[in-house]
């Protein structure tokens, strides 16, 4: 089976560096377009083997791009293609379509209550995303939360299939020399107490509350940012406005998988800290939280659908944190008073395996492929 993934951009983000390791797993041959930014994440799938096409998309309403894009799924020859954010599903979609390949398949990665990668939901995105969702042959949602709003939106419910993000356990098992490393390497003073948050330096995330938290906590307690965006400048002023600069790492955008980058990957990181909080409001999944756990480490939470999926007996370690600043540092205080548990992955890591979630996927694939009378044929052949 050929298959064509669609991306918006391949900077280091959450959904680009989930389609990178989906790609490691997947037993298909898979190609990739991005439709701008060919960034880390572009150099690390051509380092796997990936081929990857920039279409070199000047903005929204580019519309040059469909023609470049059509031709680009026509001379592949593929039997399916898969897209990835917003604006590379409205032109994917029709762009396969156009092309004569009728197993579209294309996974909601972002989807909020308010927002979706950062856009307002307004009357005209909320109706673009539709018409083009019916171009296609199934929508993945990565949650049980993103299924209920793809629903509530009008997206029929047969369309829709659960296929959460998946992580590599292996990646995240806690090494105390790991740990040892990575604190020396980041300048931690023996000792201290490392506060994680790891995503994207948007408002939305909500970091600035672990900012003023730390002003409430002792001064061997320090924060751990991992992640680039927009907003590290105004959490940098925020922290030196609050007294505690000195004691605020930001660790910039980290990869998954490594390529190669000086300085410590995203696992490493993780095992350097004690306890990982995340105050956003509004998560599609989770998947920093998810990896936290993988590192054994214990999670404070504000919305987490990755954990909400799971039975209670699944979750220990877990814990929702209603409120601003204060509510983070009494739940760090107590998280740290509390017995040392095991750095081990608890059952809730175990059951987002990737190997798990891309059987789930390739159980998609085969029901997309298998009704689409143009593919049918081609359902299981072997790679060319």
């Amino acid at each position: 089976m050929r298959t064509l993934h669609i991306i918006t951009g391949l900077g280091v983000g959450g959904a680009e560096q989930q389609l990178r390791l989906m790609l490691r797993h997947l037993p298909v041959e898979c190609d990739v377009v991005t439709l701008t930014n060919p960034g880390a994440v572009a150099e690390g799938l051509t380092a796997d083997g990936v081929r990857v096409v920039h279409l070199g998309m000047g903005g929204n309403r580019d519309l040059t791009a469909l023609p470049r894009l059509v031709r680009v799924i026509r001379a592949g020859g593929y039997d399916l293609v898969h897209t990835h954010l917003y604006r590379a599903c409205v032109y994917g979609r029709l762009a396969a379509r156009v092309a004569g390949v009728r197993a579209v398949v294309a996974t909601e990665h972002s989807l909020g209550e308010s927002q979706m990668e950062g856009r307002s939901l307004t009357a005209g995105v909320r109706g673009l995303y539709l018409a083009s969702e019916r171009l296609g042959s199934a929508t993945v949602a990565v949650s049980s939360a993103v299924a209920d709003r793809l629903k509530r939106w009008g997206v029929p419910a047969p369309r829709i299939e659960v296929v959460p993000n998946g992580i590599e356990l292996d990646r995240f098992r806690f090494a105390p020399e790991r740990r040892a490393l990575s604190r020396r390497r980041l300048g931690l003073p023996e000792g201290a107490f490392v506060i994680g948050g790891i995503g994207r330096l948007t408002r939305g995330k909500r970091f600035d509350v672990l900012v003023h938290a730390l002003t409430r906590l002792p001064d061997d307690h320090w924060l751990l940012l991992v992640g680039g965006g927009p907003e590290e400048h105004v959490l940098r002023r925020t922290a030196h406005r609050a007294g505690v600069a000195d004691r605020v790492l930001f660790a910039g955008e980290r990869p998954y998988v490594p390529d190669g980058s000086p300085g410590p990957d995203l696992p490493s990181l993780a095992s350097a800290m004690d306890v990982f909080a995340s105050p956003s409001a509004e998560e599609a999944f989770g998947l920093a939280a998810v990896e936290a756990l993988a590192s054994g480490l214990p999670v404070l939470y504000a919305a987490c659908p990755a954990i909400d999926d799971l039975p209670p007996s699944a979750t220990a370690g877990t814990r929702r944190v209603c409120g601003g600043p204060e509510a983070y540092a009494r739940a760090i205080t107590e998280v740290r008073a509390a017995a040392l548990r095991p750095r081990t992955a608890p059952e809730a890591a175990h059951r987002y395996s990737i190997t798990r979630s891309t059987a789930r996927l390739m159980d998609v694939y085969t029901a997309a492929v298998s009704r689409s009378p143009s593919s049918s044929s081609r359902l299981g052949a072997s790679p060319s």
